[in-house]
């Protein structure tokens, strides 16, 4: 059996205010010859299939018709998707009776008291496998299962959701088939992008150990984190990452896909072998300079001699200056030597430098705040405020902020 695990695709994102949808059909038209290639029986998607809880209907629409020409081109195909902290699980379960004609399952949550609906028996040959198809998990869904004597603990609930659902996925579970594991979270230890990806937790409380997929998953297929990346050094538990670059930050990833083949040995053990799939990149992304901040003439200089005969896509361009360039007609500087150039331009990143060791962004695009997760702008109103420059935010004003979000968030499930 062959399975492919992708991730992360946010479909319906803004990228700087262009929009994506082609670049994700450039990517669903070359998933669906590596299905077709690569002979796949089984796809993952390990959540976040959009960028928002309340996604366009035409990203719906995009996801709708990459399934129905998945299935036409590979019939025996099956499907997964979980949702992730950005899905709605609601809105994506609504779905779930029209994908079953297309042999596509969606979990959207989980529920502690009856742990066995995550649990998916596929027994199609040529797949044969038990999933444990586990969507991202809020403090809400675990909040029985997180009582300590200190109060809450949210890691504590992922763990024991997890081993209630992988024992239920165990009791009839053959010797000879695999176990699989989804999962949407911050595995302890996982590289983070640094400013596109939406803490769970403020503080990191979020972050948990590979244990709590247990030593009897042949394959933990995860998402949430957008650089592809092995967890704990096995080579079977992995972040498969996005498809596409999801910031400026995430510029020089390697995006991929992993494919995951199972064969059963002559002593009836589960042989794995994971290789990732390298995923073309049709728009470029661009940040200059690429160091650190230049003065304002150099840096018009390096805009004016900028080739871009080798792009097939106008590139994505963003380009940083220091704030303490006090030139007043930078932006008009700026827009002159890019003229004729055809680029998609992501605006000026001002960065602010208080000594060699610490640097800070400061965004002149209002509408790109959202790049920031809610822990920094919370640490930039501090640095900003000439009363509490230099000073530490509170841990109890983060808690008061953690609150608020994890408030939001149930609020977006509504």
């Amino acid at each position: 059996m062959k399975v492919l695990h992708t991730s992360d695709w946010h479909l319906g994102q803004q990228f700087y205010e262009h929009n994506r949808c082609q670049e994700h059909q450039v990517f669903f038209s070359w998933l669906i010859d590596t299905l077709i290639t690569q002979q796949i029986d089984l796809l993952l998607v390990a959540g976040d299939i959009y960028h928002t809880a309340t996604p366009p209907a035409s990203s719906e629409n995009q996801l709708y018709q990459f399934i129905k020409d998945a299935k036409k081109h590979c019939p025996a195909l099956q499907i997964v998707l979980i949702a992730g902290n950005h899905d709605s699980a609601n809105r994506i379960m609504a779905a779930q009776p029209l994908l079953a004609q297309f042999d596509t399952q969606v979990v959207g949550r989980f529920d502690a008291n009856s742990p066995a609906d995550v649990v998916l028996r596929l027994n199609s040959n040529p797949v044969t496998a038990h999933i444990v198809a586990m969507p991202f998990l809020r403090a809400s869904d675990v909040s029985s299962l997180s009582h300590t004597e200190n109060g809450h603990d949210y890691a504590q609930g992922i763990a024991k959701a997890y081993q209630l659902s992988i024992e239920h996925a165990l009791i009839d579970k053959p010797a000879t088939t695999p176990l699989i594991v989804m999962g949407h979270l911050h595995a302890k230890g996982g590289d983070i992008s640094s400013d596109s990806e939406r803490n769970l937790i403020i503080g990191g409380e979020e972050s948990v150990t590979a244990n709590v997929f247990s030593n009897h998953a042949d394959y933990v297929a995860l998402g949430h984190l957008h650089k592809a990346q092995i967890v704990a050094k096995s080579e079977t538990i992995r972040y498969s990452g996005t498809p596409m670059p999801m910031s400026f930050s995430e510029r020089n990833y390697k995006h991929q896909v992993c494919v995951a083949e199972f064969t059963t040995t002559t002593d009836d053990a589960i042989a794995v072998t994971v290789n990732p799939l390298y995923i073309p990149r049709p728009t470029e992304v661009i940040l200059l300079p690429e160091g650190e901040c230049v003065p304002l003439e150099q840096l018009c200089q390096q805009l004016s001699s900028l080739e871009l005969s080798q792009y097939s896509q106008a590139p994505y361009l963003r380009v940083k200056l220091s704030a303490g360039d006090t030139d007043t007609t930078f932006r008009e500087q700026i827009e002159k030597a890019l003229e004729n150039k055809e680029v998609r331009f992501c605006g000026i990143e001002r960065v602010r430098q208080h000594n060699k060791e610490q640097r800070l962004t400061v965004f002149e695009d209002l509408s790109q705040v959202e790049m920031l997760n809610p822990q920094m702008l919370l640490e930039q109103a501090f640095a900003n405020n000439k009363d509490m420059a230099g000073q530490a935010v509170p841990d109890e004003l983060k808690t008061l902020l953690n609150d608020v979000i994890s408030e939001l968030a149930e609020q977006e499930q509504l």
